[in-house]
C-alpha cells in the first residue's frame, strides 16, 4: 500500500465511508467540498463587503425615519 492508498484509506474508515458504495462516497465528497467552497467565498464576500451592506442598510433606516 502506497502512501497515497493509506491515505485515501485512512480518510474512508476515519469519516465512516468505507461501507458506502463506491457512488455514495464520490457524491458525498462532491457535496462537501461544494459546500465548503460556498461557506468559503460567502465568509469572503461578507468579510469584503460588510461595511457596504451596513452603509445601505443605515441609508435605508435613514429614509424610512425620515418619510
Amino acid at each position: 500500500m502506497n502512501w497515497v492508498q493509506r491515505k485515501i484509506y485512512l480518510y474512508n474508515v476515519t469519516f465512516g465511508l468505507y461501507m458506502l458504495d463506491w457512488w455514495e462516497r464520490y457524491l458525498l465528497s462532491i457535496l462537501s467540498l461544494s459546500i465548503d467552497l460556498i461557506y468559503f467565498n460567502l465568509i469572503r464576500f461578507f468579510g469584503d463587503n460588510l461595511d457596504v451592506v451596513y452603509s445601505v442598510q443605515r441609508i435605508s433606516l435613514l429614509f424610512r425615519a425620515l418619510q
